[in-house]
């Protein structure tokens, strides 16, 4: 059964936790004891409904501000397809736990409140979406019950919405009239706007297409450990083990091994227990060379006919999560796919303004939660595509080699 993750966003109360308890609830996700605990937490509050933003909003502080700050993780699944949701707090301040939820999502969710119509919030949204290279946006204009379900509110928000999104990078946009609170069009259509011709949002979410969105042409295969099993069965077997990060990887292939350059065959795929003839974009698998070559953690299988790039010198969009700012000329590490090196910061090129999307080529000091680009020198060259090209090789964090935390997340431009 095919997998999607997706991600909400929204303004604080446009209702992201209340949508996702709908979709859970409408669809049969939620186990009795669930719907039980969220009834009697509902009654404590004094609440006239079950309050389904209940089931995601987990954090005491969350529940006691009706807010979400951490990224709530859900996971269900229709007789069509599984889900992973990431539900991420709308608040300016946890713009980096938004990053974090969306980095792998294959679709994004913002909401709108359509009382208050598109906000800074809602182009702050939008702008991260086109940065992480989500391919597909799924707008919902929530709370139409509250504007007594006008087709006219609803045309006036995707209007405002495309005129600012055509200078950004989303190639897929649909807009959905919602009303999370009732249900209305979240699983089931709502009969009482009759004006709206689309899909649900859980149709649209079970039959987006998404088999297109990994790159299927560029082989590229970070090995994550070598295999050696020690036994008298499989006494001359070496597996590379890893996920195939894109492309398609066939017994009999060309390969070349990086960074030693050496080219080989792929002999064998393995996955488990059983024998592949090929492995595609983004299973995981154990692959097997005709030749010995020395390969280890870090190293890059890719097809013999498809080209990477290579330097020490990277250019990269990078969302600050550290808590101390960027220090220019700092020395940080960086794990890239497998590999793990340190890296310089060598400079501040410009810092984006995501609320009106300028860059601020003046003010260069990349604090929490900003975005900007910066150039990077790493200690050994990096085999690596460009984000837009590939999501897995072309995207690194950034970690305090002082503290080990993770302090950004980076977009190889």
């Amino acid at each position: 059964m095919e997998l999607l993750r997706f991600t909400t966003a929204g303004s604080v109360d446009d209702g992201k936790s209340t949508l996702i308890g709908r979709l859970l609830y409408d669809s049969k996700a939620i186990f009795q004891d669930q719907l039980d605990a969220i009834e009697l937490a509902s009654v404590k509050k004094g609440e006239e409904y079950i309050n389904l933003a209940l089931l995601t909003d987990g954090l005491r502080a969350e529940r006691e501000q009706g807010i979400t700050i951490d990224v709530a993780y859900r996971y269900f699944n229709t007789p069509k397809r599984k889900f992973i949701i990431a539900d991420t707090p709308g608040h300016i301040q946890y713009t980096r736990n938004m990053v974090t939820g969306a980095s792998t999502a294959n679709v994004a969710v913002i909401l709108v409140d359509a009382r208050h119509g598109v906000i800074e919030q809602t182009i702050r949204h939008a702008y991260i979406a086109s940065l992480l290279r989500i391919p597909h946006v799924i707008v919902c204009v929530n709370k139409m019950d509250l504007v007594d379900y006008r087709e006219d509110i609803f045309d006036s928000i995707q209007k405002r919405f495309m005129d600012f999104s055509t200078n950004l990078d989303i190639q897929d946009v649909r807009f959905i009239p919602i009303s999370a609170l009732n249900g209305d069009n979240v699983v089931d259509r709502s009969v009482k706007m009759n004006w709206y011709e689309g899909p649900t949002l859980m149709y649209q979410l079970e039959n987006v297409y998404i088999t297109n969105d990994y790159n299927l042409l560029d082989a590229r295969f970070p090995v994550q450990y070598v295999i050696r099993p020690q036994s008298t069965e499989y006494h001359d077997y070496r597996g590379y083990a890893g996920r195939v990060a894109s492309g398609t990887l066939k017994v009999g292939d060309k390969v070349k091994v990086l960074p030693s350059g050496f080219t080989s065959t792929i002999k064998r795929i393995d996955f488990g227990k059983e024998t592949l003839e090929m492995v595609t974009a983004p299973q995981s698998a154990i692959i097997s060379l005709e030749d010995d070559l020395d390969i280890s953690r870090g190293c890059m299988v890719i097809s013999a006919e498809n080209g990477i790039r290579q330097s020490q010198d990277i250019d990269l969009m990078v969302c600050w999560l550290g808590e101390k700012p960027m220090i220019p000329g700092g020395k940080y590490i960086v794990k890239h796919t497998t590999s793990d090196l340190r890296c310089m910061i060598k400079e501040v090129k410009y810092k984006v303004d995501i609320n009106t999307l300028e860059k601020d080529y003046e003010n260069r000091t990349i604090e929490l939660n900003d975005i900007g680009c910066i150039s990077i020198r790493t200690t050994k060259p990096l085999f690596f595509d460009s984000y837009r090209q590939n999501r897995f090789t072309g995207s690194l964090v950034i970690i305090d080699e002082g503290t080990n935390v993770t302090v950004g997340a980076g977009m190889i431009i």
